[in-house]
């Protein structure tokens, strides 16, 4: 079996987010990025396909050089070799595209990737590469067994979880839950290492072009000021809640 696991190449949850250029633009100075944690869990699971049942496991992302670093983790963490798109990631179905074209030429039988990235939450690359493939496609995947050219999938709904079967190839969507927090891998030397020798391949874009711009972005309002009120002052509590924070 052969997996291709999608990466993003996302900021550090702790990093402090500005924007340049009159809101317009993220400023990435300063920046520590990540695997996106999505994305990890299905990384997780494939390292699990890998040790049980001989598959092998490539990573890709669609990005500069900047993003050979996370690239090189997913490879300290056991995947085979990685494939860089070189272009920016400018919009979902863009990138869809992208990844489509990788997946045809390396005849891939499970794409694995999270369901959405940290950074803009959009939610869409998984669904659309699935289409552009005609592979079948599972969303919110919190479960994957695969035996011969059938797959076991459970995936989470509103109020539980549904069982799922389907044939390969497949593209799924996964989430936490996939695999436990505990069972996701911190690169060891040994695995940094043997990561310098493993094949980084940089391939040529297909230029696909970018049906969305971003026209600015804007952070949250700041929280107000925290009031506290006396625990004998029922009264005073109420009217705040009632005319100033109006959730009464």
């Amino acid at each position: 079996m052969k997996i291709l696991v999608c990466i993003s190449h996302v900021p550090d949850t702790t990093s402090k987010i500005n924007f340049t250029e009159n809101d317009s633009k993220f400023d990435s100075n300063g920046v520590q990025y990540v695997i996106n944690p999505y994305d990890e869990f299905a990384l997780t699971r494939a390292m699990w396909f890998k040790e049980k049942q001989g598959a092998s496991v490539t990573v890709v992302n669609v990005g500069n050089a900047s993003t050979e670093p996370t690239l090189r983790k997913a490879l300290a963490i056991g995947a085979d070799d990685a494939i860089r798109v070189n272009t920016e990631a400018t919009d979902g179905l863009s990138v869809a595209k992208e990844l489509a074209e990788v997946v045809k030429n390396g005849g891939y039988d499970l794409v694995l990737a999270g369901k959405e990235s940290i950074d803009y939450n959009g939610g869409m690359v998984p669904g659309m590469l699935a289409t552009l493939l005609d592979f079948n496609f599972v969303n919110a995947c919190i479960g994957l067994e695969v035996d011969g050219d059938k797959a076991t999938i459970a995936r989470e709904i509103d109020g539980g979880k549904e069982t799922l079967s389907c044939n390969l190839p497949l593209v799924i969507a996964g989430q936490k839950g996939m695999v436990e927090e505990k069972d996701l891998r911190i690169p060891n030397m040994r695995g940094i290492m043997m990561a310098r020798k493993k094949p980084l391949n940089v391939v040529d874009p297909v230029g696909a072009d970018a049906v969305t711009t971003t026209v600015s972005f804007e952070k949250p309002a700041a929280k107000a000021a925290c009031k506290l009120v006396d625990a004998e002052h029922v009264e005073e509590l109420i009217d705040l809640l009632h005319n100033e924070a109006k959730v009464i």
